[in-house]
């Protein structure tokens, strides 16, 4: 019985690991630009989320510090899906997928530092790996420049978010982090509109984006987010963490069903693809591997 509910809830993480993947797929299908784009998503998904908190009865207040800090978060959730779909839109999905992956490095590099902690030596290395697919892609993928560097701002941006968040969940709810974070955006990249001049005509949805714009931000954002966090409860940060990095594999393989020849890529691509991802799966078990290593011979010195 217990087995049989651990596999339910892997299977509900590799479902809501796919409807990350499909976050790309909408983006390129969505005709709106990319801030228009995300200023529905957060506001969707702030909507979304309010009706949960409502349905469910719990707490939604929280300290004016607390809140504070949420918001500026929420600011850097904004510019990474900005940067994730703008990336998207001047490039293809598999493009920004991949770069996407580099996460991974920038973790590896500022987590230590924020922490106030010795960058591991297995980082350096799967950072080195990292940065050496993404050359390869860019030296046969040239023509894709900005949307290369978009990614990687997108990229860089998540993993400030995510170490902010890692921080912040042992205190508060991550449903009510959410939820504060995609008003946050919300607020942050209505005030850059302002600013822009963005709240216009070009940003009326057809009946077509008004669809996969539900998708994105009820589907793909509350609904997915809800289901990741329940089975997280449950399953293995390892188990997590690896399954996780199936979310690039998915999304390309998505775009190739459904868009075809835009999505065939060149021989280098996919040699720079196997590589970054190759590094990205492999981190866990590596460091988790070491780490058990490492608990071993700290027990067996203490005996």
């Amino acid at each position: 019985m217990a087995k049989l509910h651990l596999n339910r809830n892997v299977l509900i993480l590799h479902l809501t690991i796919l409807i990350w993947g499909f976050t790309g797929i909408l983006g390129s299908l969505i005709s709106v630009s990319a801030i228009h784009l995300v200023w529905y998503r957060v506001a969707i998904a702030s909507v979304s989320l309010l009706v949960y908190f409502l349905v469910t009865k719990q707490q939604i207040l929280v300290a004016g510090k607390q809140a504070l800090q949420f918001f500026m978060v929420g600011a850097v959730v904004g510019l990474h899906w900005v940067l994730f779909f703008y990336s998207i839109k001047v490039s293809t999905v598999s493009v920004t997928l991949v770069t996407l992956s580099s996460v991974t490095l920038f973790t590896a590099i500022l987590e230590p530092i924020v922490n106030k902690k010795r960058i591991a030596l297995l980082d350096i290395v799967v950072g080195l790996v990292i940065i050496l697919g993404i050359y390869t892609i860019f030296s046969f993928e040239t023509h894709y420049l900005v949307g290369l560097m978009a990614g990687l701002g997108c990229a860089f941006c998540a993993s400030i978010f995510s170490i902010a968040n890692a921080r912040m969940v042992k205190k508060s709810s991550p449903t009510l982090i959410t939820f504060y974070e995609m008003v946050g955006a919300c607020f942050w990249i209505s005030l850059l509109m302002l600013y822009t001049g963005d709240f216009n005509g070009a940003m009326l949805l057809g009946q077509q984006d008004l669809i996969y714009l539900l998708l994105l931000g009820v589907v793909c954002t509350a609904v997915a987010y809800v289901m990741g966090v329940a089975v997280m409860k449950e399953l293995s940060a390892f188990t997590v963490a690896l399954t996780t990095n199936l979310e690039p594999v998915y999304g390309i393989l998505l775009a190739v069903l459904i868009f075809g020849q835009k999505e065939t890529m060149s021989g280098g691509f996919y040699l720079g693809a196997c590589i970054v991802l190759g590094a990205v799966f492999t981190y866990p078990y590596i460091k988790t591997k070491l780490e058990k290593r490492q608990k071993g011979l700290i027990i067996r010195k203490l005996h």
